[in-house]
């Protein structure tokens, strides 16, 4: 079916409650966006007009979340904030969505469009396939499971006939698939999606977040530290005999630097002088392993493992080779994974730019996270 004939209505005037935090579910954020935001764009190139019914509360949160969305005050009830929206609608087709399944995938939507050719009506959904038992404590019967669906939604129609059966329903229903049959149309059922789940309560945005697939960051660091005073350089957590040492506001270890900035450039939180600032007398001296921990901690505050670091010194000296298995354990150690999931190597320039005439000690760094 052409967009052009279509409207998604997405339902969010709900406060959502039941999912817990500051704001309702449908505007806090899923992989750094806002949940109704994932659910508008999986809707964005099949269809003509998006119109968004919300509580009025909630048009700031609304507006920055779906600023090209047709916004309209929602009701008390789903049943209300649906028929608000039905009035918006200018197309010959609607897909009602609620905004608490942001998981839609284009091949139900695509499956419910192409049912609507031919029926009044169609809804995704997904076959019962677990036992059915009555009862409050104990088990008192069972059911048969024959014949029985998990409903999903966009649920769509023509939409003059679902805007009449809407106005002619006596009062609340559980979906618009039961408004429908109410009121006579047939209402054809399409292959639901497990990822289409509806996040309802707390734990619910973990199991979407899981459903989707591991979310895998790459990061890189870069840093470069010129020789000073001093009988020894700090790399990697280890205190490796020199003639010199390294200049730096901290301990100077070039390469815990470069492997706290991979990790916090694979979370997108910029690099190590954003959260310990060189002018901050504090950190003066300070062990570079108080860095790097922060980084890694900050990982798992959002949902992140790390799953290996990678570096490469670059200098003409020291030599790193005899302190490489050092260095790899005190990392390992620093960070809390296996030594097997941390890499230290050396390069020279073949004497060429700074690192070659021996003016200092440069490191790159790539840090993997994955989602936990």
């Amino acid at each position: 079916m052409e967009p052009s004939q279509l409207t998604a209505l997405i339902v969010a005037a709900g406060r959502g409650t039941r999912a817990g935090g500051e704001i309702p579910k449908q505007y806090r954020n899923l992989r750094g966006v806002p949940m109704i935001s994932l659910t508008i764009a999986a809707f964005a190139d099949r269809v003509a007009d998006m119109v968004v019914a919300v509580h009025p509360d909630d048009e700031d949160l609304a507006r920055a979340a779906a600023p090209d969305a047709h916004l309209v005050a929602g009701g008390a009830t789903r049943s209300a904030s649906v028929r608000a929206g039905l009035a918006a609608v200018t197309t010959p087709f609607v897909l009602i969505h609620d905004a608490a399944r942001p998981g839609v995938t284009g091949a139900v939507i695509d499956r419910v469009t192409g049912a609507l050719r031919n029926h009044d009506g169609a809804a995704p959904a997904l076959p019962v396939v677990d036992a059915l038992w009555e009862g409050e404590t104990t088990v008192t019967g069972t059911r048969d499971r024959s014949g029985l669906w998990r409903a999903q939604t966009p649920q769509g129609f023509r939409a003059d006939a679902i805007r009449a059966a809407h106005e002619a329903h006596p009062g609340e229903a559980a979906d618009d698939v039961e408004v429908a049959r109410a009121a006579g149309l047939d209402v054809a059922i399409v292959a639901g999606d497990e990822r289409n789940m509806k996040i309802t309560g707390p734990d619910d945005f973990a199991r979407f977040e899981r459903g989707l697939g591991m979310d895998v960051r790459v990061g890189n660091g870069f840093d470069v530290h010129r020789f000073g005073d001093g009988d020894h350089v700090m790399l990697c957590g280890v205190a490796v005999p020199h003639s010199h040492g390294l200049d730096g506001h901290s301990d100077a270890d070039v390469g815990l630097h470069t492997l706290t900035d991979a990790i916090y450039g694979a979370l997108a939180e910029g690099d190590i002088g954003r959260h310990f600032p060189p002018s901050d007398p504090q950190w003066k001296g300070t062990d570079s392993s108080v860095f790097l921990a922060h980084a890694v901690g900050l990982a798992r505050e959002k949902g992140f493992e790390l799953s290996n670091l990678d570096a490469t010194l670059i200098c003409e000296f020291p030599k790193v080779g005899p302190h490489a298995d050092a260095m790899r354990a005190r990392v390992a150690e620093i960070v809390g994974i296996g030594i097997d999931r941390v890499s230290i190597k050396a390069t020279t320039t073949e004497r060429l730019g700074f690192p070659g005439r021996g003016e200092g000690i440069a490191c790159t760094a790539t840090a993997t996270l994955v989602s936990a």
